[in-house]
């Protein structure tokens, strides 16, 4: 190549020699020719497909025990008993007041009364998983309602919001995916069905209107994984059909195993001689076929053994076993599913053998590092930030909380510390005393150590200070319970 551009390599430019092979993966030769990689956008890409990728994920989740362990155990260590609020503000009373009302609210959330706001972010993240993405629609409620502060959440599947229309709208907007954006490419609304369009038990399943609802009303909640995302895919999408092959293999062994066994023996007899008539095993009288023409089977019984005729012979039966490579061949399928899937082999199959307490602390921590990512960055930012601030605007409008200037101060109240739930304890006395040299060196605050495990410092020392009051009220003396010094009596001594 560099005698073709004799100008540019003597003013110093390095030409490779095969501009077209310098990046083999480019390559368009014979072996790349059935390599299907489209060259379009995102958009592009998954909206044709979601209708199928959600339908056949729900699908595994309902029938494979991988698919629905995948999603059931990410979302217990995604969600936990919930992310919970720590408000910033350094009035302790106004801190109080604030927790409590979340607490009384935190009960009545849900719109359809099935569970709380942290049952309602399992539910949430169940449907991301499974669905790739979830809707909640902010609901506000009359001050009539009784409710702690007037507000309610509703919980809507990814079929609300159609994915396939693309329209303009009729003011000037346009609608992608079910999304309307104004010309700055800012979401303004969401079309959505009134039920679910798939839904027949429904009274109105036969007309279903779409509604145009604000965007200040809607959360939509997903993982983008490449800029302009419009919808989500579901977790399972890179490993669906792995792992329907992976089912069907392991039911097909499993299918074999089962019919091979139920086969204890067979009886084997010479060929009749002239006119000699073969007679049952069983009963000894002649032999009669059944109705079907076959021969009909001997059952058998535990304990039992069976006279057989002159000349019979019982050949035991020997099922063949799954295979020597049959559980080397499900352990690496396994583990392609769980990479896929971004969980560990050992919390996908529940398999620990050959691991050791080391291995396992590498492969949570990585685990629970992509874990705090989805946290913080999908669930807190998407979900629990609107949500506080809807739920501030309805207490402080109903009256429920009484705030000096939020309207100029708004930023500042809202200022709120999410804490997920603490990590369970691999080694518990090494993590405890790690955690306790930290805090000695000056690394970390106890208050952070408290934190970390989903609890609030101020409630655990407001407990510790009762819990001594009380202990020596009683009497009682634990080794927990240091002893402070008395205050000295000024009353003179006789």
């Amino acid at each position: 190549m560099a005698r073709h551009y004799p100008t540019l390599t003597r003013s110093g430019f390095l030409l490779p020699s095969n501009i077209k092979a310098s990046y083999e993966g480019a390559g368009e030769g014979r072996r790349s020719a059935s390599w299907d990689a489209p060259d379009v956008g995102i958009n592009s890409l998954n909206t044709p497909a979601l209708r199928n990728l959600r339908a056949r994920s729900r699908a595994a989740v309902r029938n494979d025990p991988y698919a629905f362990n995948v999603i059931d155990k990410r979302v217990s260590n995604l969600i936990g008993t919930g992310i919970s609020p720590r408000p910033k503000t350094e009035d302790d009373a106004l801190r109080k007041r604030e927790q409590e009302l979340w607490d009384d609210w935190v009960e009545e959330s849900d719109a359809d009364g099935l569970t709380d706001f942290y049952g309602q972010q399992a539910l949430i993240a169940r449907t991301v998983e499974i669905a790739g993405e979830c809707f909640v629609r902010l609901r506000p409620r009359s001050p009539d309602d009784n409710l702690a502060v007037p507000l309610q959440l509703q919980v809507l599947a990814p079929e609300f919001v159609p994915h396939d229309k693309f329209e303009p709208a009729k003011n000037g907007n346009s609608i992608r995916a079910g999304i309307e954006f104004n010309p700055a490419h800012q979401r303004v609304a969401y079309h959505m069905y009134r039920v679910h369009p798939r839904d027949a038990s429904s009274l109105n399943a036969g007309y279903n209107q779409l509604v145009r609802i604000p965007a200040e009303q809607v959360l939509h909640i997903f993982e983008p994984v490449e800029p302009g995302q419009l919808r989500g895919v579901p977790r399972l999408a890179p490993v669906l059909k792995r792992l329907r092959s992976l089912d069907n293999y392991d039911d097909a062994v499993l299918f074999r195993q089962e019919v091979a066994n139920l086969f204890a023996g067979f009886i084997s007899r010479p060929p009749p001689e002239g006119r000699q008539v073969a007679l049952d095993p069983v009963t000894g009288q002649p032999f009669t076929e059944d109705r079907d023409g076959f021969t009909p089977m001997v059952a058998l019984e535990p304990g039992t053994m069976q006279e057989l005729g002159p000349g019979e012979e019982v050949e035991f039966s020997k099922p063949p076993d799954a295979g020597n490579n049959y559980p080397d061949f499900m352990r690496q399928q396994l583990m392609a599913a769980a990479a896929g899937t971004g969980t560990p082999y050992e919390i996908l199959s529940g398999d620990m053998r050959e691991v050791n307490d080391r291995a396992l602390r590498v492969v949570l921590n990585e685990f629970r590092r992509r874990l705090e990512q989805l946290q913080f960055g999908v669930y807190v930012h998407q979900l629990c930030r609107p949500v506080r601030a809807a739920w501030m605007d309805m207490a402080v409008l109903a009256g429920r909380l009484h705030l000096d200037d939020y309207a100029q101060r708004r930023r500042e109240y809202l200022r709120t510390r999410w804490v997920p739930q603490g990590w369970a304890y691999i080694q518990p006395v090494q993590d405890i005393q790690a955690r306790m040299m930290e805090v000695n060196a000056g690394f970390n605050s106890r208050s952070e150590m408290v934190l970390r495990q989903g609890y609030d410092a101020e409630t655990v020392d407001t407990e510790n200070a009762a819990d001594q009051a009380r202990a020596r009220a009683l009497g009682l003396n634990y080794k927990t319970l240091v002893e402070l010094p008395e205050e000295p009596d000024d009353k003179e001594k006789p």
